[in-house]
């Protein structure tokens, strides 16, 4: 059985032309109800209703700095359903793509603060809407519009066959449309474990322009091995030569690095209060692919990434906090600043 073409290494990349009618990002994946709770969830408490998903987090991230950004999904035909697209329309994310599944129900999250710093998330998304994307869903969605950037991240293929499938699927016709690709690695080990991650994520990196991933999440895209993983140099350095563009390694509360064939560069994060760390990851993203869809070099698109990365610390939420392009400079304001 044979699978979609595999890109020669060091395949020349996209140039994210400005074209109109061109969507800038298109990205798809489930976005749930989500129930985050004043505390452990055994002992009540209120419950905040909102939604999330990575994908459509990103996709809120960007579309507050000005871009243009498609999402594709499904939800279920009830009302937590309809309050996800309601949501991602009045945060500007083009819906248009996305489907309503009347055999499933939208999927759901509870969080809850443990600690001050632990949260503990749960899942309730196994045979929901959004695990049942199909090929044909998504590649009619992204062929309406084909974008300059395709973000994917590694939470969709986990969620079902079928998802697998389609994310699969879509990497090739990216690259024959000549849309940059970008994959968020985003590992969840309550959705599928390490070894079934790296067999999927494997056979994508060969199409994917940007990988962005935590330190523990660069090894499952790396060349099966054994031995000492190598240090995050020579990680990045093998990728770079299996014909990825650059690689991304969000550090947390240390920034970010960035890796191409011109070198190393290095953004420590802001300081702030920490709030919430939920979504920082997904902030980054969308600051990051926005500094490139603004043609900013390396440098300047981790400066972005941390900035709006920072602007998630120090706010609740999955994506709320997600600062417009007109705030981006608010982080510099002393302590104490009123805006008027």
């Amino acid at each position: 059985m044979t699978g979609p073409p595999t890109p020669e290494a060091g395949a020349v990349r996209p140039r994210l032309p400005g074209q109109p009618g061109r969507p800038d990002v298109f990205t798809f994946g489930e976005t749930m109800v989500a129930l985050r709770g004043s505390g452990p969830l055994k002992l009540g408490g209120t419950l905040q209703v909102s939604v999330a998903g990575a994908e459509s987090n990103v996709a809120i991230g960007l579309a507050r700095l000005g871009h243009d950004v498609r999402w594709a999904g499904a939800v279920g035909a009830d009302e937590a359903g309809q309050l996800v697209l309601r949501t991602l329309r009045a945060e500007g994310v083009d819906v248009s793509g996305a489907s309503t599944d009347p055999a499933a129900p939208t999927g759901l999250l509870w969080s809850e603060p443990r600690l001050p710093d632990v949260t503990r998330v749960h899942y309730y998304r196994a045979g929901s809407a959004g695990s049942r994307l199909t090929a044909d869903l998504i590649r009619g969605a992204f062929s309406a519009a084909p974008p300059r950037v395709l973000h994917l991240t590694g939470i969709t293929p986990s969620l079902s066959a079928t998802a697998r499938k389609a994310a699969r699927q879509i990497l090739p016709f990216a690259r024959e449309c000549g849309s940059l690709v970008c994959l968020d690695v985003n590992f969840r080990a309550r959705l599928w474990t390490a070894a079934e991650a790296a067999a999927a994520l494997r056979t994508w990196v060969p199409f994917v322009d940007v990988l962005i991933a935590s330190e523990d999440e660069l090894p499952l895209c790396l060349p099966d091995g054994e031995g000492e993983r190598p240090p995050l140099a020579a990680q990045a350095g093998l990728l770079l030569d299996l014909g990825v563009g650059e690689v991304v390694v969000k550090l947390g509360a240390e920034g970010a690095t960035a890796f191409t064939r011109g070198g190393r560069l290095h953004r420590p994060a802001p300081s702030v209060r920490a709030v919430d760390a939920v979504g920082a990851g997904d902030a980054f993203v969308a600051g990051y692919l926005s500094a490139l869809l603004d043609g900013e070099e390396p440098a300047g698109r981790l400066a972005t990434g941390v900035t709006t990365g920072a602007f998630a610390v120090a706010s609740a939420g999955d994506w709320e906090g997600a600062p417009t392009r007109a705030e981006l400079g608010m982080l510099d304001a002393p302590p104490g600043t009123v805006v008027r």
